[in-house]
């Protein structure tokens, strides 16, 4: 039995060793390498120019829509409704899909002049071939321009202006958009907790009496919270709040 056993191991350990002798034996086919190039290989230096230019492209598109939200009223609409949602208490409700969503909605209504007529001077002529990318950016920055100049406060054109020490500009169309944007967008940010701090107001109150109240019956241990909080939806409600939030932002933006 010991002898069998013997042989049967032996047999095993020469067939494998047949078997990788034969494996070795055999060519193997290399992995094929696999590589993707941008741009034509006989061009030289001018393929790394090309891959310089798609990462400077991703780039800017990855900080594109910080830069259209500064641009626009969505700044002032979304902080707006931020106040609107801290001062009723109501944590996450509406949630914040629905503010940004809501908010978005309102900057496009708001923007729709603007966007109309950056359209019509500068995206159909570019699609048409009648001027060149420069050109079109160029225009495309004129009513954008126009649009943040009005909701500007001279304050804060002067701050960036002094700062960069540049000359007094004829009109808004000489100003640059490095300094027109921030001095926009800080002057969104005040304008944004203004009209915040009026909304906290009458909350507020609510909050003062609910506390006295609670103070005055010796119950303190209760949280005023959430005594008020009924209170404050049903005001809101009761006055037409959201319809009141908006009315106030879009005429904000006529003035």
């Amino acid at each position: 039995m010991k002898r069998k056993l013997l042989i049967v191991s032996l047999m095993l350990t020469l067939w494998s060793l047949f078997a990788v002798s034969i494996a070795s034996a055999e060519p193997v086919d290399p992995i094929p390498n696999i590589g993707i190039q941008i741009g034509n290989s006989s061009s030289g230096g001018a393929s790394g120019t090309s891959s310089l230019s798609i990462i400077l492209l991703i780039t800017v598109l990855s900080i594109a829509p910080a830069i259209l939200v500064l641009m626009t009223s969505f700044t002032r609409i979304v902080v707006v409704l931020g106040f609107v949602r801290t001062s009723l208490g109501t944590q996450q409700m509406p949630p914040n899909q629905v503010l940004i969503g809501l908010a978005l909605f309102l900057t496009l209504f708001v923007m729709s002049p603007t966007l109309s007529t950056v359209n019509e001077v500068a995206v159909q002529p570019y699609i048409k071939g009648e001027i060149t990318q420069s050109e079109a950016l160029d225009k495309a920055a004129v009513p954008m321009k126009k649009f943040m100049y009005s909701h500007t406060r001279t304050k804060d054109l002067q701050l960036f202006m002094g700062y960069t020490k540049m000359e007094k500009p004829k009109s808004y169309e000489d100003i640059p958009l490095s300094v027109m944007v921030p001095a926009f967008a800080i002057s969104e940010l005040k304008t944004a907790f203004q009209m915040g701090f009026m909304i906290f107001i009458p909350f507020l109150i609510i909050d003062i009496v609910v506390s006295s109240v609670l103070m005055a019956m010796g119950m303190m241990m209760l949280p005023p919270v959430m005594i008020s909080l009924p209170f404050k939806i049903l005001l809101f409600v009761l006055v037409d709040g959201w319809y009141l939030i908006v009315k106030s932002l879009l005429v904000s933006f006529n003035t």
